[in-house]
């Protein structure tokens, strides 16, 4: 198997980005993949917010979010999925299944022993990440959730069947454009920091990969531990929740996100965000100073 690296000078100076790199091995069933995190504040916090991003994204997009939690004395992780941001990147396109990178983060999380974790999650973040409580609920205790859905056989709307067809015409996705025109109050070099675990084509399988893999049949993989995590969601869930919506997302926008409101037990009414599109970290420091002022202290 062909492992790529992006080399560590396209990370350089990154606006708003002075967050240390961390990195794991073993964590799939691939020797030699490693897997990059990040991990600011104090390691004994109270709280743990685990932030999962989505397609084609990477920690990066969490920079707005992480000092508004660190500044309320809790400790952010904030992994990339393999084949994103500084993760290592396999060229086979046909490696990236659901239950790799769902194996890959159960894995993670029992390797740093995270507990008391706040899910944060959004796109592929939740469709994976909130399939992973009902496997260890104990480790749980909150959930902010933004623009996301559990794929359980069904396309989620006519916009995200169109996304999928434009990433299978375009195999060099341009990322930093997308986010740009996503996000259109992004600096030219925070649109560009989307671009820098991409050298090339050849680094973008799991960024071609994630449109593919959301599970719009019934038959594919990942549906039926989706439906678990629905039922787990609606019945089992006894941890507090916050949700925002971009309100501006074609995909995964408010009647998506309403849909998935009622699927969480005890889910309050949402933060919905006008301007904000589908990735509402963009805008993240209002959602996450909200998020902390829902909570009960």
């Amino acid at each position: 198997m062909t492992i790529l690296r992006t080399p560590e000078d396209r990370f350089d100076n990154l606006p708003g980005f002075a967050f240390a790199p961390n990195y794991a091995d073993g964590l799939t069933r691939f020797d030699g993949l490693r897997i990059h995190y990040l991990d600011e504040g104090p390691r004994n916090a109270e709280h743990t917010y685990l932030c999962l991003h989505g397609e084609p994204t990477w920690s990066y997009l969490y920079r707005r979010m992480i000092p508004v939690f660190t500044a309320a004395g809790g400790r952010v992780v904030a992994p990339d999925f393999a084949g994103f941001g500084r993760s290592d990147k396999p060229a086979d396109d046909s490696l990236f299944t659901f239950d790799f990178h769902r194996d890959m983060l159960l894995a993670f999380i029992e390797r740093l022993d995270l507990g008391n974790i706040t899910l944060v999650v959004q796109d592929w973040g939740g469709l994976l990440g909130l399939t992973l409580p009902m496997e260890m609920p104990e480790r749980f205790a909150r959930l902010i959730i933004m623009n996301t859905a559990l794929a359980t056989g069904v396309a989620p709307s006519d916009g995200f069947m169109q996304w999928r067809a434009y990433v299978a015409a375009n195999p060099d996705l341009a990322v930093g454009k997308l986010m740009k025109r996503s996000c259109p109050h992004l600096t030219d070099a925070e649109a560009s920091a989307y671009d820098a675990p991409f050298p090339d084509v050849s680094y973008k399988a799991g960024v071609r990969r994630f449109p593919a893999m959301v599970m719009t049949d019934p038959d594919m993989d990942g549906v039926e531990t989706s439906k678990r995590a629905a039922k787990f969601w609606r019945e089992a869930w006894r941890g507090q929740s916050f949700m925002a919506i971009g309100a501006q997302d074609p995909v995964l926008g408010v009647d998506v996100m309403q849909a998935m409101r009622k699927l969480i037990r005890g889910c309050p009414e949402p933060l919905v965000l006008p301007d904000a599109g589908h990735f509402v970290q963009e805008w993240g420091e209002e959602v996450a100073r909200s998020a902390l002022a829902s909570f009960p202290r």
